[in-house]
């Protein structure tokens, strides 16, 4: 390295990496299935790919809903056809406001 700056900064990508691993081993140890054990020997392994991603496109959780769920809309589209019309109060627990 050439400057402190440059120190700084590789060092700090480095510390990133092992924050990230270190919480996606904490994550694994918590659940302690069979994959999660192949994580916790390799920890380097988690620097891109998380602890719970099963890596299977067709899970419920890690897949896309738009090819999992072919017949259901996905929250942003239930939110975008909910109705307009209801007058509710952003910052309420969703009832008319009293104010009009």
């Amino acid at each position: 390295m050439s400057n402190e700056t440059a120190k700084y900064i590789n060092s700090h990508r480095r510390h990133k990496n092992d924050v990230a691993i270190a919480r996606q081993v904490r994550i694994a140890k918590q659940h302690g299935l069979g994959f999660y054990d192949k994580a916790i020997k390799e920890p380097h392994r988690l620097v891109k790919h998380h602890a719970m991603d099963c890596g299977n496109p067709d899970c419920y959780l890690c897949g896309n809903p738009r090819k999992t769920r072919k017949d259901k809309l996905t929250a942003q589209e239930k939110r975008l056809f909910q109705d307009v019309e209801k007058t509710t109060d952003k910052h309420s627990n969703g009832l008319k406001s009293t104010e009009d």
